[in-house]
């Protein structure tokens, strides 16, 4: 089972390819992107990796959360689904106006 991985505290410089590259290392890499502007083209300083099962995923979060790539840390960790990321925000933002 394909398990997307979030990838943060990227570089401006750093690109698909190298997300690639670095997380080979932990298990089959099936896909990686890293979201940009869609002006500027320069990246947010975050993307997404897709790994081939659990396991790669697993791995690949032990070895590369806080690893150092051009001189930031970065942060790894298991993708949220955009409807859930949505719910959370829903349920955030009513818990503040009721306040």
């Amino acid at each position: 089972m394909e398990v997307n991985l979030y990838v943060g505290n990227l570089s401006h410089t750093t690109s698909a390819d190298d997300l690639r590259t670095l997380f080979a290392q932990a298990g089959t890499v099936v896909g990686a992107t890293v979201i940009t502007d869609l002006d500027t083209g320069i990246s947010k300083g975050f993307g997404y990796v897709k790994m081939a099962s659990r396991v790669d995923a697993h791995k690949a979060i032990n070895l590369f959360n806080a690893y150092p790539l051009r001189e930031r840390p970065l942060t790894v960790d298991l993708a949220v689904p955009h409807e859930e990321r949505s719910n959370r925000l829903r349920l955030f933002w009513a818990r503040r106006t009721a306040r």
